[in-house]
């Protein structure tokens, strides 16, 4: 058997040990403490990629057991978190719907890695083919962190809850196993030399966001839903943006 490196496989257990942390809090109704460990799997996620870059200590056995630890931290965590607020939103009277959306979210996240897993890795170096799981699932919490405290939500079981977090997660389970390319920080080098304004940007943003923290929840919402509809709004220009540039052709042609 070959070499097992430990440094970024102990990131990825992390992440996968965050991820069952989730799940077990969801049944336990701690929807909160679910959504930070989901969260927190997203950071070890993140940094174990990362790290075996910096290392050059990539192999097939990390590709593969990362796509494992992001199905469940990532497609199984979040949906048993929709199928479990939907269903508490609702009283009950909407699980057959929750049902549906959850199953139907860890379906196409798994599809997703799949994809990903068959892939040349240098297809996907500075463009995701599909949004990324992390981000679906991050879109995910942060929608759950944003609404769950609004009481209003939970009055009347045809609601807005019912009717329209269902059509969202399912835009978010077909947006997974989409062709729309979404942009990756893996080209981002760290070790080559950078100008000085990256690291000038870099502190900044650190600061914004120790500032802005009383406001990580909306920070959080606008983060992952911008990362989600970059894509759709690039897929539609780069649509339409052809057929403007076809017709003189199509018109001047014999």
């Amino acid at each position: 058997m070959r070499k097992v490196y430990i440094l970024p496989n102990l990131f990825t257990t992390a992440s996968l040990f965050c991820g069952l942390l989730a799940i077990l809090n969801v049944y336990d109704a701690h929807y909160e403490m679910a959504s930070t460990l989901i969260l927190i799997s997203a950071v070890m996620d993140a940094l174990d990629g990362r790290i075996a870059r910096l290392t050059r200590t990539q192999s097939h056995f990390g590709i593969n057991y990362d796509s494992l630890s992001d199905l469940v931290a990532f497609g199984v965590a979040p949906a048993m978190l929709m199928y479990s607020w939907l269903k508490a939103a609702t009283g009950g009277a909407g699980e057959r719907v929750a049902t549906g959306v959850s199953i139907l979210f860890a379906i196409c996240g798994a599809l997703r890695l799949a994809r990903f897993n068959v892939q040349v890795i240098k297809e996907e170096r500075k463009n995701f083919t599909g949004l990324p799981i992390p981000a679906a699932a991050g879109a995910v919490v942060a929608t759950f962190l944003a609404l769950w405290r609004m009481e209003f939500f939970f009055e009347d079981e045809n609601h807005l809850l019912l009717r329209f977090l269902p059509i969202v997660f399912i835009g978010l389970s077909c947006l997974m196993v989409s062709n729309i390319p979404y942009p990756s920080m893996k080209h981002i080098d760290l070790e080559r030399r950078k100008p000085f304004d990256y690291l000038v940007s870099i502190i900044i943003i650190v600061c914004l966001i120790v500032a802005l923290w009383q406001m990580r929840t909306l920070i959080l919402f606008l983060g992952f839903w911008s990362y989600v509809i970059w894509g759709v709004l690039g897929r539609l220009v780069r649509v339409h943006k052809p057929q403007e540039d076809t017709v003189p052709q199509v018109s001047g042609g014999k």
